[in-house]
């Protein structure tokens, strides 16, 4: 069975940087779109960034364009998301997810579609 593991979730100033990890068990990557999402305390969990299983498109939330960056490292069958300039709203719990069902250039956006996440990881961005 597939799983996802997040990492490197943790607290920093606002302007500061973090650099997310998804580990996947498995050759995950090429048979799986995949996504970050996040939830804020009170809030229903929100689409943040996804790249297509052929790992040539990319998506993000305006609220982050400019500022985060999906990417994957098949070599060591992992994704990131990087952050750079994070502010106090940022916070929140970061989930990447899987959707076995990717078509090869597309994103997905749609958090129902997604059927494979991890447990979450922390993020806390102080003013």
């Amino acid at each position: 069975q597939v799983q996802l593991q997040e990492s490197g979730g943790g607290l920093v100033q606002a302007g500061g940087s973090l650099r997310l990890s998804c580990a996947a068990s498995g050759r995950t990557f090429s048979r799986y779109g995949m996504g970050w999402f996040r939830q804020a305390p009170g809030k229903e969990r929100e689409f943040i960034a996804a790249i297509s299983r052929s790992m040539t498109v990319t998506q993000y939330v305006d609220s982050v364009k400019g500022r985060f960056t999906i990417s994957i490292d098949i070599a060591k069958n992992t994704m990131y998301l990087q952050m750079n300039s994070l502010k106090p709203e940022d916070t929140a719990v970061y989930y990447c997810a899987g959707n076995a069902n990717a078509p090869w250039y597309s994103t997905i956006d749609q958090i129902h579609e997604y059927d494979l996440w991890g447990q979450g990881t922390q993020v806390t961005v102080s003013s």
